[in-house]
């Protein structure tokens, strides 16, 4: 069970069973808890020589036990998303903890990745379960549907699931509609039906500026 202490700490309660955090980001618990370190975050031999090509590399750890493991990550803002047989897409730095049930891996998303400066790829979680995510400042969860599509800042952009399609439109971004931006710039164009998380503050990208 997931459950929120404030909105920068993630407490999980284990009664035997399994989770997988990024490493590292364990700060307390209580019971008895086995750590061990994973190699890469997506399954098997081909996740990890996928994750080493593309640059959407996460360092994963599996807790396992009795008792309540509190998880958090320089004291970003996390938020909690329910999967039910879905596919959550999340920037690997955004990756806080899933379910062990949930299977983790990476996906082509067409040109948004480069805009992060991580190659073409992000990171899926699969399945039914629960995951935790992190933003930079309190998340905004955004609904897409077929008649209102949605334009995102590349910076901005934490995760999204559901039936979308996105696209990279260049030349245009936030700042430059204003008159304030410089060089090459972009928006992401998602379009379907499906949620996008998006974080009130920008991560610097290879774009220009966002």
């Amino acid at each position: 069970m997931f459950r929120l202490q404030g909105s920068k700490t993630l407490a999980v309660d284990l009664t035997g069973d399994a989770v997988k955090a990024k490493n590292g980001s364990m700060v307390a618990y209580d019971g008895r808890m086995a750590f061990k370190k994973m190699t890469g975050g997506g399954e098997g031999l081909r996740g990890m020589v996928t994750r080493r090509l593309t640059g959407e590399q996460m360092d994963v750890m599996e807790v396992k036990g009795q008792g309540t493991c509190y998880f958090a990550d320089r004291a970003s803002e996390i938020n909690l998303v329910s999967l039910h047989g879905d596919t959550l897409y999340v920037e690997a730095s955004n990756l806080l903890v899933t379910d062990a049930g949930l299977r983790t891996g990476t996906s082509f998303t067409g040109l948004r990745g480069g805009a992060s400066g991580n190659g073409l790829f992000t990171t899926t979680v699969e399945g039914t379960g629960q995951a935790a995510i992190m933003s930079d400042g309190s998340a905004v969860v955004l609904r897409v549907t077929p008649q209102y599509p949605l334009h995102v800042d590349p910076g901005a952009y934490i995760a999204h699931q559901g039936r979308l399609q996105q696209h990279l439109q260049s030349g245009v971004n936030f700042r430059t509609l204003m008159g304030e931006g410089s060089g090459e710039s972009f928006q992401i164009r998602f379009e379907g039906d499906g949620l996008v998380y998006v974080q009130p503050s920008e991560r610097n990208t290879v774009g220009g500026d966002v």
